[in-house]
């Protein structure tokens, strides 16, 4: 469990107002939380609404192993102490700016007294302080000063003790914009990745900002591990099976080329080589791609594959139990994630049903057991967890038109999730197109979108008749999948 606090703040007044804050707070806020993050996102706050969230973020911390601050905006050191300003701090005199601000040190140590293991406090804060002139400051207080980092926790400066960062030229901060580039680094710790950004930072200043971090974490934390890493029942290679090397004399991999061929006349006959005895010498890992590339080619319409996986326990009968779960484990990985180990964004739906049926069988649950740890390990966002005991309600609000009714918001948990797609089509107007769907369509395609088999889906209606009509107008290209 994750928890962040990301505050962006650049309507100051007097003049004093900065370009990248608010962008950068919710372009942090919305990458962390597609890493599984629980984020608190404040931008342009007073210091009571700073104190507000920071008291949020502490209950969250109390059942989050990780936390993260982030802050973006003016920051400053009174008297070697920091301070991270509201868009209300009164600028009158150090004193006042001092107790009408957001001290760093309260942070640390509302992170620090936490349950938190791992402690994350980001400051893109540095920049040059537009009041210095009127406190008749000498240049040594410039910048924010070195802080001690209590255990357990790394803190990220955009720039050196006593110097200034600069704004960006784009949508994001310098320090900000590396941060954001580099964060998604696959199997990169939150170190190394720093250390990255320091780089970046030193080339797009030319070298006149130098990030720095302080750190006294004990153990290893990564915003982004590949699947390969947080999987260890099978290989980076059978999960990212595009990088899967293919020796043509085993098998299974005979079988594999075979189902890869998009040729029927050549798939079918290739699954026939595919028995127990066979199963029972071939690899956990080769299995699993078998199982993969069983489910492409069904989804290419192969009647051997369609018929191997509704007559999965028939067609599996006599296998070892390890050797059939590593099969379903790699026909039900291929309808979530792609050749290269990524979560796809529209899954491979066309015998997503079928397949989740076979959560009727006690002896297969492990299977489906396997893709809810994977979902859990690569933080994929679900309406719910697709366990055979999880019902998803869903209610469908329609209007009546004249040709008939329309679908116009759908519901889950009082929220409406039906959008338009990027680039969806409309009437020009800003209304959308419609298309017609039936009943049988709308279930399916609610099914899919919301990776909720048919059999969970509780599906009810705002007009009692509509469970009773055949055919709707549904906005043409839009979609209840999670963004």
């Amino acid at each position: 469990m994750m928890a962040a606090l990301v505050i962006g703040n650049a309507a100051y007044p007097d003049r004093n107002d900065l370009a990248n804050p608010v962008n950068d707070a919710n372009d942090l806020g919305a990458k962390l939380k597609s890493y599984g993050f629980e984020v608190i996102v404040s931008v342009d706050a007073t210091v009571k609404e700073m104190d507000k969230q920071l008291k949020a973020f502490r209950n969250l911390l109390e059942t989050h192993e990780v936390g993260l601050f982030f802050f973006a905006g003016h920051g400053m050191q009174i008297e070697g102490r920091n301070y991270l300003l509201a868009l209300d701090t009164d600028m009158d005199s150090e004193s006042d700016a001092k107790h009408s601000s957001l001290s760093l040190d309260k942070v640390v140590d509302v992170m620090a007294r936490s349950n938190a293991s791992t402690k994350i406090i980001v400051l893109d804060a540095c920049r040059n302080n537009p009041w210095e002139r009127r406190w008749h400051r000498g240049s040594g207080a410039r910048g924010l000063a070195s802080v001690y980092a209590p255990k357990g926790t790394i803190i990220g400066f955009a720039t050196s003790p006593g110097e200034v960062a600069y704004d960006g030229v784009g949508r994001n901060g310098t320090y900000t914009s590396a941060l954001l580039q580099h964060i998604d680094t696959p199997d990169c710790s939150i170190e190394t990745m720093f250390k990255r950004v320091r780089n970046t930072v030193a080339a797009s200043s030319a070298g006149k900002q130098t990030s720095w971090e302080h750190t006294s974490l004990s153990g290893e934390f990564y915003f982004n591990l590949s699947l390969g890493k947080l999987i260890d029942e099978y290989d980076g290679t059978a999960l990212a099976d595009s990088l899967f090397a293919l020796d043509p004399r085993k098998r299974s991999h005979e079988i594999i080329i075979g189902l890869k061929s998009s040729n029927w006349y050549v798939q079918n006959p290739t699954l026939a080589l595919l028995d127990a005895a066979g199963a029972a010498r071939m690899a956990n890992n080769s299995l699993f791609v078998v199982g993969r590339n069983i489910y492409q080619a069904a989804c290419g319409y192969s009647d051997a594959a369609i018929a191997f996986i509704r007559n999965f326990m028939s067609s599996t009968r006599g296998y070892a139990e390890e050797k059939r779960k590593a099969l379903l484990d790699g026909i039900l990985f291929e309808i979530f994630f792609d050749a290269h180990g990524l979560l796809r964004k529209k899954i491979k739906g066309r015998l997503f049903n079928e397949v989740f049926d076979l959560q009727r069988y006690n002896d297969l649950q492990p299977s489906f057991d396997f893709i809810v740890e994977v979902f859990i390990a690569a933080r994929v966002d679900l309406y719910v967890i697709p366990r055979a005991n999880h019902d998803l309600a869903v209610c469908v609000s329609t209007t009546k038109g004249k040709a008939g009714l329309i679908v116009d918001a759908i519901y889950v948990d009082g929220v409406n999730v039906l959008r338009p797609e990027e680039d969806a089509l409309d009437t020009g107007d800003g209304n959308p197109l419609y298309e017609q769907i039936d009943a049988e369509q709308l279930t399916q395609k609610l099914s899919e979108e919301m990776i909720a088999p048919v059999r969970a889906l509780k599906i009810t209606y705002t007009m009692p008749e509509a469970a009773r009509v055949d055919e709707f107008w549904f906005p043409k290209d839009w979609t209840t999948r999670k963004t």
